[in-house]
This record gives structure tokens, sequence and C-alpha cells, in this order.
């Protein structure tokens, strides 16, 4: 089997590596073991080129590489795979995790079958639950319904604190590995029995966990602010209810009904940010389980040991020291900086590298924490910060050499294009929602194009000969007819009445229509006869007496 690294072969790959790994007693999903042929491929150390001829023995090798880094538990790097792997393919949104039938949705549901019947027993539903709620308020009833606002009341800030907690942890550690990597940075002989690959990759896993934990915090906050909205929403409508109802003995349903279906809805996200909140706590306990190969790596006594005699820097400590310095303009004449009193908008600018310093990464391999009051960056439509002035003036000299760098870095650490948020620079790398299937391409795809192409029929000037005949019987035909001509005479006369005859033709004018118009046009009418007769209803005597009066005009006064 060779051939360049096409999808065929990157198929055969994937399922070869996942059999190998399960006969050894690791199960792995097809997922990362497509994310794993990527980075064995991109890493520059595995002499790989995604373009390249390969042999048999070329994918024999790349096999064997990926299984011995599937296998490999101590490695933190593949534990940051692994939980980038699991956040991208377990986590939602908050738009995404609404109940089973938003309201959104509804309509295109039921409109499928029964659509009458399910619109009335949703409604019925809704109107019976905030009947229930409204009962419950009232101490009338509602027997069984959990109380969600006190509920979310207390396991918000449980959870908020979980989180909170978790992120003060990673912290710490990101803070420690970051100082020992800098004092190993300056002092080469220092700690000269530490791996500084393996003390990076303890760096981006808890880097990533960090990220991850900041995502799930937001959420945390965005569901708190929801649920105050709520509880002021669900109270108001139920005073409003109340003082509806009252203590009347029937109440108008166009009235009422909306109001109960009001309190539904509201109660409806209760239920939602419950299921949320839930959500959110599982996902921050089963992120732990990432963080067990880079802490058994560096135990804490371990690495309290090696500490000794380093400063270590809180990523706010870093910001707070350089805060009274920033980049000069004057100093550069085709880079645009943009500063906080001069850009409109300025939080809101999408920073690169998820805010880490741009000149730090490719250099030192490490993940310090960017100052936007030093100055940002943009080149290219893209905006870049940094943890020191000098470390801007250094990128801003060359930034294409040092964007290549972190690219070169992110191939050493295969885990670092989803850290710095690099997929727009390994554009055939897809993002691991979309690469779930192997039936994905997982490397540079082949261009392809529809084209055509059109040439003339007959470019030559044709040879036909139309007399040519090629059968035999139709050639007999033809000299049979030949050979009876030769036998044929023509023979003509004229007649007295032919001869010297000619046509002839004549030619006369058409008829036209002729009219002619007197000077005038005169009409007469008769006077139309009109007679009235009088005393046909008697009058006061008997006898009756009519009386007969002509009333037509005459002639000359029509």
């Amino acid at each position: 089997m060779s051939g360049e690294l096409t999808e065929g072969i990157i198929k055969i790959i994937i399922r070869e590596v996942g059999q190998e790994c399960a006969a050894k007693g690791q199960a792995v999903s097809e997922t990362l073991v497509a994310f794993m042929v990527k980075a064995v491929v991109l890493d520059p150390r595995n002499e790989f080129n995604v373009d390249q001829i390969l042999t048999k023995k070329d994918v024999q090798n790349l096999t064997q590489l990926c299984v011995t880094r599937l296998l490999d538990t101590t490695n933190p790097s593949l534990s940051t795979i692994k939980m980038q792997v699991y956040f991208d393919m377990n986590y939602a949104n908050r738009a995404a995790l609404q109940s089973i039938f938003p309201q959104t949705a509804l309509v295109a549901f039921i409109s499928l079958s029964k659509k009458d019947k399910e619109q009335q027993l949703k409604n019925l539903s809704m109107l019976v639950t905030g009947i229930r709620l409204f009962n419950k308020e009232c101490g009338k009833g509602g027997k069984g319904i959990d109380d969600l606002p006190a509920i979310l009341n207390e396991a918000i800030p449980s959870a908020t604190r979980t989180v909170e907690d978790s992120l003060n942890t990673c912290h710490v550690r990101a803070h420690c590995y970051t100082a020992l990597l800098e004092s190993m940075h300056e002092d080469q002989q220092r700690h000269r029995q530490l791996s500084s690959f393996q003390l990076k990759e303890a760096l981006f896993n808890v880097r990533q966990y960090e990220a991850f934990l900041c995502i799930l915090m937001s959420d945390a906050i965005t569901g708190a602010q929801e649920v105050e909205k709520m509880n002021v929403q669900f109270t108001t409508t139920m005073e409003q209810l109340k003082n509806t109802v009252q203590n009347k003995v029937s109440v108008d349903t166009k009235e009422v009904f909306p109001l109960f279906v009001a309190i539904y809805n509201v109660w409806a996200g209760f239920q939602n940010e419950i299921l949320l909140l839930s959500f959110l706590t599982n996902m921050t306990n089963n992120l732990q389980q990432f963080l067990e190969t880079q802490s058994q790596l560096f135990p804490e006594e371990v690495l309290t040991s090696l500490l000794e005699g380093v400063t270590v820097k809180s990523d706010e400590e870093r910001i707070r020291e350089t805060m009274g310095t920033r980049v000069n303009v004057s100093d550069f004449e085709n880079q645009e900086w943009l500063f906080p009193e001069t850009t409109a908008d300025f939080d809101q600018l999408l920073i690169q590298y998820r805010g880490f310093c741009a000149h730090a990464i490719g250099v030192k391999g490490l993940t310090l924490p960017g100052n936007p009051a030093i100055g940002i960056l943009k080149h290219k439509d893209r905006c870049y910060v940094f943890s020191s002035k000098e470390s801007a003036y250094i990128f801003a000299q060359d930034p294409d050499t040092f964007i290549q760098l972190n690219i070169e870095k992110a191939k050493e650490h295969a885990e670092l294009i989803h850290l710095l948020e690099l997929h727009h620079q390994f554009e055939y790398l897809a993002p691991y929602t979309q690469a779930r299937s192997a039936d994905k391409r997982l490397m540079k795809p082949t261009t392809k194009c529809d084209s055509s192409t059109q040439t003339d029929t007959h470019i030559l000037p044709p040879s036909i000969v139309r007399s040519y005949e090629w059968n035999e019987w139709e050639l007999r035909r033809k000299a049979i007819k030949l050979a009876n001509l030769r036998r044929k005479l023509t023979h003509a006369m004229q007649t007295d009445l032919s001869h010297l005859r000619r046509e002839n033709s004549t030619q006369v004018y058409l008829p036209k229509d002729v009219s002619t118009q007197t000077k005038h046009d005169n009409s007469s009418n008769v006077p139309r006869p009109q007679v009235f007769l009088a005393g046909l209803r008697g009058g006061s005597s008997a006898a009756t007496h009519m009386v007969k009066v002509d009333l037509t005009r005459p002639i000359d006064e029509t």
C-alpha cells in the first residue's frame, strides 16, 4: 500500500490504529485517533509530508507512532488532546440546551401530524401547570411541585464556588510551571534533570483546563442573571394573577388564561436552568480527570522543591508590572497600534492566541498573559498583545516571522492548535466536532473543479465522396439503369396550335369604392299624441260627464 496521504489511506490508518489499541486493552474513539494522525504528521520530528508519496513502510511507521502516543498514559499532551476532544464533543451553548420542545421548534414539530390535537394538549398542560402553581402559591394545592427558585438560589452559588476553586488550583499550577520554564530558559544548567518539553506539555494542559473552566464560569454567571430576572417576572405575574382572581366566584377566561400560560413559561425557564446547571456541574467534574497525568508527573512536594529560589508570579502580577509602559507609535512607520483611548469597543477586540503574548509562544514556548494596555498590534486585520514592551518591539519588527514560529511550535505541540485557536492557520485540520466521522477529510483535500472543452466538429475540409457506393447490389442496379438508357430514344413533335405560341397577359384597374356627401343632414319628427280625459271618476252628481281634451302639440312646435 503506497500513495499520497489521501482520504482512503487515512481511513485505513485510523481503522488499523483503533484495532491495535483495542487489542492492547485501550479503547479509543475515531475522533481521537483522527487527531492523533494529524498531530504525528504535523510534528516535524517525524519527517512526514502531507503531500509526500507514502510507501508501505511509511504507513506502518505512521500507524506505529500513533499507537505509541495513544498508549502513553504518562504524556500530558495526550491528556490535553483528550480533554479538548471531550469538551468539544460534549459542550453545547445555552441556546442548544433548551427544553425538548422549545417554542420556536414546537410549530415545526406539531405540524408533522395531528397538529390540532397536539396543540390542544400542550395548551391544556400549560394551563394546568399554571393553575397548579397558582394554587401552590395560595396554599391550596400544588403538592409534589419542587421549589425550583429556592433550589436554584442554593445550587448556583455552590456550582460557581466549585468552578472558582478549580480555577484557583489550575492558576497556581500554571504560574508554577511558567516560573520553572522561565528559570530554565534563563539558566539552562538549572534543573538539568527536568524535561522542558514535558514541563511545557503540563503547562499547556492546565492552560487548556483553565480556558474551559472560564467558559463554564461564564455560563454559570449568565444562568444566575437569567434566574434573577425570572424570579422578578414570576413574582410580578403571580401578583397580577392574584389581583385578577381575588375572591371572585367566576373569572373571564380571556383575562386569566394568558396569566396562567405566562406563569408556566417562567416555570419552564426555571426547569431549563436546572438542566443547564446540572450539565455545567457534570462538565466541571468530568474535566478533572484530564489533569491527573501532569499532577502525577509533578506532585506537590516535587514542585515545591523545584521552586526553591524561584520567584512565582501570577498573571495579575505580571500585568500590573507592565501597566505603566506602552508602545511609542512614532517608533513604527508601517505598523498600526490600538489603544483604549483611541479605539472604539477596545475591550471587544478579537485577540489572537486567546490573549497570550504573541512573542513568548514561538520564542520561549510559554503562554504568558498579554497586557492590552501596552498596545495592541493590528497586523493583516488580526490583533496581537504582548507581555512586555520589549516583546512588542521585537515582534513588530518582523511579525510574519514570529507568526510562523508560533505555527511551528503548534506543530511540535498539537494541543496548541486548539488552545491558541489556530484553526485558521491549519485549514485542512477540521475542529473535532467536524471530524467525528471517519468519512471526513483529515488532511488537505485535493482541489477539484468542473471543467469542459470544445473542439470543432470537422477541423479539416470534408473529403467525403457522395457518389461513392460500397454496396455491390446498388452498383449493379445503377449499371443496369445506365445500360437501359443507352437503348432509349427521346421523341418530340409540334402541332399548329403550339407553333410560335407565346403567353399573353392583360392588366385591368380594379373597381374602387366611391362615395359622395351632401351639404347637410336633416331630419323630422312627428308630435306624440296626448289626450286627457276628465270626469271619469264621477262627481257630486249621479251622472258622469266625461270631458276629452287633446293635448297633442302642433307640428311646427316640435
